[in-house]
């Protein structure tokens, strides 16, 4: 945990996603308690006519290069890691790849530890139940 998906315009060059990646990965370990080996991104890719956003809700004033992060997670933050997160995102996502904040949208959905299987059929954060 956490899996991260980014969904942007298919003309977004490589290194800005690559910076985007980064940025997002970077604000996550230091705000949200996620250990710096545990990556897991999957990139979408979309025609413009496949990424539908307002340009301006709610007051924002986005761009053509207005990208969706969406993250999932277990619960567990507080809403002061949430919205240190949403920050720390905004400004490395600059920092690392040009994009301005008003362009990147971050949706955060939190699950429990019996969600997560990395593989094997193994529920890897379960609690395991005593034998009886």
């Amino acid at each position: 945990m956490p899996l991260v998906k980014f969904n942007v315009p298919r003309s977004l060059p490589q290194d800005r996603l690559d910076g985007l990646r980064n940025a997002v990965h970077e604000a996550l370990v230091t705000t949200s308690n996620v250990p710096q080996d545990d990556l897991f991104h999957v990139v979408h890719r979309l025609e413009a006519s496949d990424f539908i956003s307002d340009p301006v809700f709610p007051g924002m004033a986005r761009s053509g290069e207005a990208v969706i992060v969406e993250i999932t997670f277990r619960m567990g933050r507080t809403d002061a890691q949430k919205q240190a997160l949403y920050r720390e995102l905004a400004r490395l996502a600059k920092v690392k790849s040009g994009f301005r904040s008003e362009d990147v949208m971050v949706v955060l959905t939190e699950n429990t530890s019996l969600d997560w299987s990395f593989g094997g059929g193994v529920a890897h954060y379960a609690q395991v139940a005593p034998a009886v």
